[in-house]
């Protein structure tokens, strides 16, 4: 089993930054692929962004490219998303997933453990 509690979430106005944290806790991380999504209310959850274990090999949702960064250390068992340049239509519950793999992947079924979420609000 895998514990993943989110943090760092909040209201910022257009066009500021926030991190993102995820700490594991558990079996081991390193060789977890992991992964960030995020829900709108009335919207599916959707993927934003994941890491391989090894940190050279990323993906990122399109709309977020060049605005979002997707780090992890795995001494310290956290993974991080920095959101820098925010829009209103960012704003969403955010989860934390792991994938049992090191590779990464965009489908939320092929994530094994999530976070409780952390909601993220974005002010026009």
């Amino acid at each position: 089993q895998v514990q993943l509690v989110e943090s760092g979430g909040g209201l910022v106005q257009a066009g500021g930054s926030l991190k993102l944290s995820c700490a594991a806790s558990g079996r081991t991380f390193r060789n977890y692929a992991m992964g960030w999504f995020r829900q709108a209310p009335g919207k599916e959850r959707e993927f934003v962004a994941a890491i391989n274990w090894s940190g050279n090999n990323i993906r990122y949702l399109d709309s977020v490219k060049g605005r979002f960064t997707i780090s992890r250390d795995n001494g310290k068992k956290t993974v991080y998303l920095q959101m820098i340049s925010l829009k209103p239509e960012d704003t969403a519950v955010y989860y934390c997933a792991a994938r049992v793999s090191e590779s990464v992947h965009t489908a939320k079924r092929e994530y094994s453990y999530w976070g409780q979420g952390t909601q993220v609000t974005v002010s026009s």
